[in-house]
């Protein structure tokens, strides 16, 4: 089984061909919070992608919260995107 950072990657990679991207799990920051649950659901995302030219924050981080649907908000409790200009 893919571990989630992989999973996030490679989805993130197919949907939008970043030039750059790096996924961090930040879950020991947030040790003892009640999302924490063991670990494995606090992830931040740096992302720099032409797709995000021209288009406003909102919408890049509903487009990259949309291919997390699925996961959210059992297996990844919280999401923090920083998207950087291409």
């Amino acid at each position: 089984m893919t571990d989630k950072k992989t999973l996030i990657e490679t989805r993130l990679k197919q949907a939008f061909s970043p030039v750059c991207l790096e996924v961090i799990d930040e879950s020991e920051q947030h040790r003892g919070h009640a999302g924490h649950q063991g670990g494995g659901r606090h992830f931040a995302v740096v992302i720099s992608a032409a797709c995000f030219e021209g288009v406003s924050r909102v919408e890049a981080h509903r487009k990259i919260y949309a291919l997390f649907e699925d996961m959210m908000p059992d297996e990844i409790h919280a999401l923090r995107i920083k998207i950087l200009a291409n």
